[in-house]
């Protein structure tokens, strides 16, 4: 399966810099709740570019492989300061991962499929 274009707010995102990009069973809430574990799931990098009309867009793509089996899909994404642990910065609804994800399937974000609304 593949995702496509995904909002979230995050006052506190500075273009060029690297984050890391969670996927989430639940909606992540403010904490960062319900990531996916298992499988050869991690969060992966992820840079966003400078801000036009208040947003900025992701200009690296990320691929997941190895997925673990998630019944209920990946609706929501989060990003993280660190690949491992760090700071929640926030998330938002995914489009078109809402159904059951099989064992080692592989999730696809393109280059430009991540906005997030800066304030």
């Amino acid at each position: 399966p593949a995702a496509t274009e995904n909002s979230m707010v995050a006052a506190g995102i500075v273009p060029t810099t690297t984050y890391y990009l969670s996927l989430h069973s639940a909606d992540p809430n403010t904490t960062g709740a319900s990531e996916v574990t298992g499988g050869s799931y991690g969060r992966l990098s992820i840079v966003f570019g400078a801000a036009a009309a208040g947003v900025v867009t992701s200009t690296t793509g990320q691929n997941y492989t190895g997925m673990p089996v998630e019944a209920g899909g990946c609706p929501y994404f989060g990003i993280w300061s660190l690949a491992s642990g760090g700071t929640y910065l926030g998330g938002g609804a995914t489009t078109g991962l809402s159904t059951s994800i099989p064992a080692g399937a592989s999730i696809s974000f393109a280059i430009a499929s991540i906005t997030a609304a800066v304030s």
